[in-house]
């Protein structure tokens, strides 16, 4: 039987010693498909042996947020200071058993955070319920990644371990688009100048996958790792935020020096309550949340509570956010602001984006 984690860590090793320049760029390309390749096999090796359970959470309010740390981070009792929840907290490792979620109201929005247990090495492959947890961050919108500022060091490998469970933090998708075809070979059409990959390389990495014909277009700067997450086609790409927790402990030159060192977006004390508010700023405005404001027929908006969407959002969003049968139901809306050319423009699509602040009113069949 076929030794896949022996044989991915060879090929890793191999990375860790070649240095990456344009004369070894096409070799650590396909070493980066085989390890992709082996770690593909053994899950389904895994997965064959039996589906581990997942945890079950019910998504609510206006995006979830999901704390990842390693064990007695005080990811518990963050999740305390910052919303409504009742989480158990200790001073040992593994206290959260469960999916622990709390609500954080905030500028009229209601933002779901979830405690999970604590994530250590090995999770993405089944290490400490690892995979459970990990999963959980594949529906969230948001990962706030908790670290101890006395151990920055744990950063680097959640990281890893969040990497390598195929979920891409702080990344956009890039163009990619492979189409299969039954003959004629590889045909590779770009619309940039690639820098970091030769169309060699890419027909190179698209065989090792047993592609051999197939049409690829490519519209974006992408990198050997890119091009194999968008062959497998299974990556979640979600925003992220790092926050330094357990400042309480150290000096504020520590404090200062973690911060450069792991370039994280804000330092905090969950025991202490410090800078709780500039957490919740952070995950707001990290979540991109926009307001709209909702008019009924023949009467003023309601300036008072607006509802909070993703920016970005469309009518056809609100109508769905608002009542299952609405998108059935929509006639016509009438939009004012920013996102209409005049105050009360007449909109007959749903697919009208909308922007910050836009007063909309929805008319039904």
């Amino acid at each position: 039987m076929v030794n896949y984690p022996e044989q991915i860590k060879r090929f890793e090793e191999e990375l860790r010693k070649t240095k990456y320049n344009k004369r070894t760029q096409h070799h650590i390309g396909l070493v980066k498909a085989k390890i992709a390749r082996l770690r593909e096999r053994q899950a389904v090796r895994a997965s064959s042996k039996g589906k581990t359970k997942g945890y079950d959470v019910r998504k609510t309010g206006d995006g979830t947020v999901i704390i990842v740390g390693y064990p007695s981070v005080g990811k518990s009792t963050l999740l305390n200071k910052i919303t409504n929840a009742n989480s158990k907290v200790g001073e040992y490792a593994f206290t959260t058993l469960d999916v622990v979620p709390g609500l954080m109201k905030y500028k009229h929005a209601k933002i779901q955070i979830l405690d999970v247990p604590g994530v250590i090495r090995g999770a993405a492959s089944g290490t400490g319920r690892g995979k459970e947890v990990l999963s959980v961050m594949r529906s969230a919108d948001m990962a706030l990644i908790l670290v101890d500022v006395n151990y920055p060091e744990h950063l680097e490998f959640l990281k890893k371990e969040i990497y390598d469970f195929s979920l891409r933090l702080n990344e956009k998708k890039p163009f990619v688009k492979i189409k299969r075809t039954a003959r004629n070979g590889i045909r590779i059409g770009t619309t940039v100048k690639l820098k970091k990959l030769t169309k060699e390389t890419i027909t190179a990495i698209l065989k090792e996958f047993k592609i051999n014909n197939a049409d690829v277009l490519i519209r974006d700067q992408i990198t050997a790792d890119q091009l194999i997450d968008a062959i497998e086609g299974n990556k979640e790409y979600i925003p992220a935020v790092v926050v330094l927790n357990k400042i309480d402990t150290v000096e504020p030159k520590k404090i200062k020096d973690v911060m450069q060192k792991t370039k994280a977006d804000l330092a905090v004390s969950s025991e202490k309550g410090v800078n709780m508010d500039k957490l919740k700023e952070l995950i707001f405005k990290k979540l991109d949340l926009m307001r709209v404001y909702m008019k009924e027929p023949g009467k003023p908006a309601d300036m008072e509570v607006p509802l909070i969407i993703f920016n970005g959002a469309k009518i056809k969003d609100v109508c769905n956010k608002l009542h299952k049968d609405f998108v059935d139901q929509f006639k016509f809306a009438r939009v004012w602001g920013k996102s209409a050319k005049y105050d009360g423009q007449k909109i007959l699509k749903l697919i009208h984006k909308l922007e910050d602040n836009d007063v909309l009113e929805l008319r039904m069949r």
